[in-house]
């Protein structure tokens, strides 16, 4: 294995080689870094020749890195992470910034975490503007990938396996995440619904009609897959992509719905609901931010995420 000599090292080819390796794919690194997509298969071939590896190899629709590749990789990062943090030109600082974000969540989110994050506006930050847009897919890595987003937050399941595996794999990808707050689904109906008392089975909920909260509107959801698990299934008569309509379309109706436990105390009609455990076992809420790598080392981002993670310590300790 050759020795690269590190004091003719061009650090340029290193920055191309971390976005190969996030993205598996020169088209996306091309993009992430500005370049034409010759200029990083360029970038390769020079760093291959300097360290004696393939480093990535063509693999499907994508690029597969080289056991060097994947050993060397985590160091180029953190380094690379390192001197961007050393170079920046400033360090934010909220009392005097006019700093906009755009944070990506469902109305439920919005409503536990908003009050406290306003509060550390006024406080801290008055200079600073949020910008709030729907979440319409439990997978918001292209909105953050194309930057409409700098922060996502909700129930991700399949997002963060897929991280996992990605990591267990041989290096970090694109994206960083950090769990805000734990929960639980429950059954919702209204107060005097013929299900309100006595036991909830698996056959009472089954035989109701339902109501299902989609962010992309697909009328079957986690619930009804449980259920597939199961051999039952479950009649869906309403689908809508808001926890607050559901809250309130299931107060004024014999539907029953599936939300989030702690989403009751904020719908401002906790007492027109019930909760009932659901009769069958599903997955806890985890409830995380999600943000793009890139992101990691800006300060203004890094206060960002901070003061989420204290508007969601605030609304759950109470």
């Amino acid at each position: 294995m050759r020795a690269p000599n590190f004091r003719t090292l061009d650090l340029n080819l290193l920055r191309v080689f971390d976005e190969v390796m996030a993205e598996r794919s020169l088209t996306r690194a091309a993009r992430n870094l500005s370049l034409t997509q010759p200029a990083v298969s360029n970038a390769l071939r020079r760093l291959r020749e300097t360290l004696g590896d393939e480093l990535v190899q063509r693999s499907g629709q994508g690029m597969a890195p080289t056991p060097r590749a994947l050993a060397i990789w985590p160091s180029v990062r953190e380094a690379l992470a390192q001197l961007q943090a050393s170079l920046s030109p400033s360090e934010f600082v909220a009392a005097t910034a006019n700093t906009a974000f755009v944070l990506a969540m469902a109305d439920a989110t919005a409503a536990e975490l908003m009050p406290g994050l306003v509060d550390t506006l006024e406080r801290e930050a008055p200079g600073v503007s949020i910008r709030v847009i729907p979440l319409t897919t439990r997978d918001p890595r292209r909105l953050l990938d194309e930057e409409s987003c700098d922060l996502a937050v909700g129930y991700f399941p399949s997002v963060l396996a897929d991280l996992t595996a990605q990591a267990q794999s041989g290096g970090p990808g694109a994206f960083e995440h950090q769990r805000l707050y734990d929960g639980q689904y429950v059954c919702v109906m209204r107060t005097g619904h013929p299900l309100a008392s006595g036991p909830l089975t698996l056959n009472r909920f089954c035989a109701a009609r339902h109501m299902l909260v989609s962010f992309s509107g697909r009328p079957y959801g986690f619930i009804d897959e449980a259920l597939a698990s199961l051999g039952r299934e479950r009649r869906v008569v309403l689908t809508v992509n808001q926890f607050f309509t559901a809250g309130r379309v299931v107060a004024n109706s014999n539907l029953l719905t599936v939300l989030p436990q702690h989403f009751a105390r904020v719908t401002g009609i906790a007492d027109q609901l019930v909760l009932r455990p659901l009769p069958f076992d599903v997955s806890p809420v985890h409830v995380d931010a999600l943000w793009h790598r890139r992101s990691q080392q800006r300060s203004a981002h890094a206060w960002l995420r901070q003061a989420v993670v204290r508007a969601a310590d605030k609304a759950f300790s109470s």
